[in-house]
């Protein structure tokens, strides 16, 4: 799709090939990606781009069972290079009305700051969104981790509570535990993306536990950028077992080799979890959802038919 866009657009990509630009998914760490995922950006100009991304990932994830999504946007990757938000917004929102009407698929779209750009930035984006207030499901905080502290961003997010936008923010992929603590603490987070360090604090880890804090894992992202060597030292089955509030995610499936079913697959080879501990992932994946409670209660009960008419305990 990458090649298309930029030969419908006269946008010369810098690889030669798509497997040329396959190779370049060999990344070493999180930066790796990023360069990447920029350079990917450029081809998106229209609405309708926008609109055939986002409607091929939605049938991608709607063949794995998926019925409901909370996906993230970075709007600076765009607004920058002059693209209105308006048009990001329409291609995007087109995309999932049809996934709504066709499948019966529901979602919310989160409006993440790039966390390497000032606050000030970050600020002015949120300000220009909030004219769509009404398309928008939550804000976010994504891209370079390290250097870049939760606190930075502690007024914008305040700006974004006024507005009645619930947060999420990365943390605890390449940061430190302190990241974690801080989208907590100063940014009032409802779900932490990631948090994987967060077992290097035994206050913090106790502190999850107490408050279900949910965690967005995403164990074959957090293999091909280097969080862990091996999925077989990938600390989600520890979490579950420990009693935090984990989910299994796709994060930039793509890029990383894996939409949720490979995720689930590759996390119940390689950590051994039983098919109650796979149920029990599905049902978190719900409680931790901006779903209604009458739709979270709605879809636990579905995952507990299905075990229960499946056999599993």
């Amino acid at each position: 799709m990458a090649f298309r866009l930029a030969a419908r657009h006269g946008i010369a990509l810098p690889y030669a090939s798509v497997e040329a630009l396959r190779q370049a998914y060999r990344f070493a760490d999180l930066q790796s990606f990023l360069d990447v995922y920029y350079a990917g950006t450029a081809v998106l100009r229209t609405s309708a781009d926008f609109e055939a991304l986002t409607h091929a990932y939605l049938g991608r994830a709607h063949a794995d069972g998926v019925v409901h999504a909370e996906i993230f946007f970075d709007p600076q990757a765009h607004t920058a290079r002059a693209i209105p938000l308006g048009i990001v917004l329409d291609g995007i929102g087109a995309a999932l009305a049809r996934a709504q009407r066709d499948w019966g698929f529901t979602h919310r779209l989160i409006l993440c700051f790039l966390r390497h750009l000032s606050a000030g930035d970050a600020l002015r984006t949120l300000e220009e969104a909030l004219p769509f207030r009404d398309r928008l499901g939550g804000v976010g905080l994504d891209s370079s981790e390290l250097g870049h502290p939760p606190e930075k961003f502690a007024a914008v997010f305040e700006r974004a509570r006024s507005a009645g936008l619930p947060a999420v923010a990365h943390a605890g992929e390449e940061g430190p535990p302190a990241y974690i603590t801080g989208a907590l603490d100063s940014l009032q987070v409802r779900r932490i993306d990631h948090g994987v360090r967060c077992d290097e604090d035994p206050a913090l880890l106790a502190r999850l536990i107490a408050t279900r804090m949910p965690l967005t894992v995403c164990p074959l992202s957090n293999l091909r950028l280097g969080v862990v060597q091996r999925l077989e030292d990938h600390n989600l089955a520890r979490l579950l077992r420990a009693g935090a509030c984990v989910t299994v995610n796709s994060d930039d499936p793509a890029y990383f080799g894996g939409y949720i079913v490979d995720n689930y697959a590759a996390a119940q080879q390689a950590l051994g979890l039983t098919d109650g501990e796979i149920t029990q992932l599905a049902r978190n994946s719900f409680e931790a959802s901006f779903l209604p409670a009458v739709d979270k209660a709605r879809w636990i009960a579905a995952v507990d038919h299905y075990a229960r008419t499946a056999g599993v305990h």
